[in-house]
């Protein structure tokens, strides 16, 4: 099988120029005993703000018509997120329409809340290479999934040197201990100064600050004493073309999840790739029926939701049909 993610990049509306394409295609394939050309271009169905209406792309749906008349299956609509090799609907966030501002109240104290914890992010490649494979083999437990090694990210940044960043959140253990260690100190104070006329929901506020200080002082306790010191919490890696920023890998300490990594990192990643020049800062897919953990996080970010046309078959040789279903069948057993 020959597969061309998000292309042929060509003009889909000279229909000559894409019989062309196309027959080239299968020559190309045919000679190198190909069954099908699967492809996956860059036409958009619909796109739209989170919450906006959207209304089907005309010239998308007549491109495809097209393709029909050239013999190309076209796979359809699909509903499930795993029918496609690449993800049929993404979170992609605009420039214009990111800023902190614009982000909901509960994103914008999220973020705020997770400063104030102490978290600090920095961006870099290599050097932060091995902090940036921590937190995927973190992942990769915490979802019980197999995801790409060290040397993977080594050569995208090798390749890309001045087109790539990592973008790391970490915690400096010993400053934040000494931080809670001082609120601790402060609430007790607060404490001797309650008298019998003190109102009940100021005791009870106090109590419960106390006993969440308490806990974190033991749980940063606990990992300075096993020699942590600065410890990355989460990270982004992002790959730019022309003016595109592409947020492709993201891995987070699960041990670290109450300081709320995760919306500061990749608001950071999002803010440094527009202050590099990019003018869209693609999220990834999510969820086709937009409901669930994906764009549930990602809609954070305010992006617009972009639905491509999806697949498309092209038959090289007579056993396309067979060869097709059981394709079908293998992704099917994989996906359970």
């Amino acid at each position: 099988m020959f597969y061309i993610p998000r292309g042929p990049v060509i003009d889909y509306e000279d229909k000559e120029l894409l019989k062309f394409v196309l027959l080239t295609l299968k020559k190309l394939a045919k000679k190198s005993h190909a069954i099908m050309v699967k492809f996956d271009p860059s036409l958009f169905i619909s796109r739209g703000l989170i919450d906006q209406e959207t209304v089907q792309n005309s010239m998308t749906l007549a491109i495809v018509e097209e393709l029909k008349k050239n013999k190309v299956y076209w796979t359809g609509l699909t509903k499930d997120m795993a029918e496609n090799i690449q993800p049929r609907f993404q979170a992609n966030i605009h420039k214009e329409n990111f800023s902190l501002d614009q982000l909901s109240k509960s994103t914008r104290q999220a973020i705020r809340t997770a400063r104030n914890k102490g978290l600090e992010v920095k961006f870099g490649g290599l050097d932060l290479l091995d902090d940036f494979s921590f937190l995927m083999k973190k992942t990769e437990s915490r979802k019980n999934i197999s995801l790409r090694g060290k040397d993977y990210y080594q050569k995208l940044l090798d390749t890309y040197p001045d087109h790539s960043f990592i973008t790391l959140s970490f915690l400096n253990l010993p400053n934040r201990l000494k931080e809670v260690e001082q609120q601790f100190e402060k609430n007790l104070k607060t404490e001797q100064k309650f008298t019998d006329k003190t109102k009940e929901g100021k005791i009870k506020e106090n109590q419960q600050e106390r006993k969440r200080l308490k806990e974190e002082i033991s749980f940063l306790k606990n990992h300075i004493d096993r020699g942590d010191s600065i410890v990355p919490l989460s990270g982004t890696l992002t790959i730019e073309f022309g003016k595109t920023s592409e947020n492709l890998y993201a891995g987070m300490n699960e041990e670290f999840r109450h300081y709320q990594p995760a919306i500061p990192t990749w608001f950071e990643t999002a803010q440094h790739s527009f202050e590099r020049g990019a003018e869209t800062h693609n999220m990834g897919g999510i969820e086709n029926n937009l409901e669930g953990g994906l764009i549930s996080f990602k809609s954070k970010f305010n992006p617009t939701i972009e639905e491509f046309a999806g697949e498309f078959n092209y038959p090289t040789s007579s056993l396309y049909f067979l060869f097709n279903l059981a394709y079908k069948i293998r992704k099917k057993l994989r996906s359970i």
